[in-house]
């Protein structure tokens, strides 16, 4: 995402602290790039199980725009990806009927 989505730029919300340089105009979070990513330093809890963002309020574009599947009546391929690799089934209408 955008560097001047971080506190380092008027207006900006997440923490420079948190992000590493991808490129001259780009950041992204500690532990989700490189050649094996592992997952964002924010994330906590447990994947599959119970998990949330540490940063919730605070975290950039890409966060903010991923939506869970079916959640608002319409697919997401990347969350199904996500939520394939580690293991769990995607998500499905029904998941939030019976939500």
């Amino acid at each position: 995402f955008h560097w001047s989505e971080t506190d380092a730029c008027e207006g900006g919300l997440t923490p420079t602290a948190l992000t590493e340089p991808l490129d001259p105009h780009r950041v992204v979070m500690r532990g989700t790039y490189g050649a094996a990513p592992l997952r964002c330093e924010q994330l906590r809890g447990n994947v599959a199980t119970a998990a949330h963002c540490g940063i919730y309020p605070l975290r950039p574009s890409p966060c903010r725009d991923l939506q869970a599947a079916w959640e608002d009546g319409a697919p997401s391929a990347q969350c199904d990806r996500a939520r394939i690799a580690h293991g769990m089934a995607p998500l499905t209408p029904a998941d939030w009927r019976d939500a």
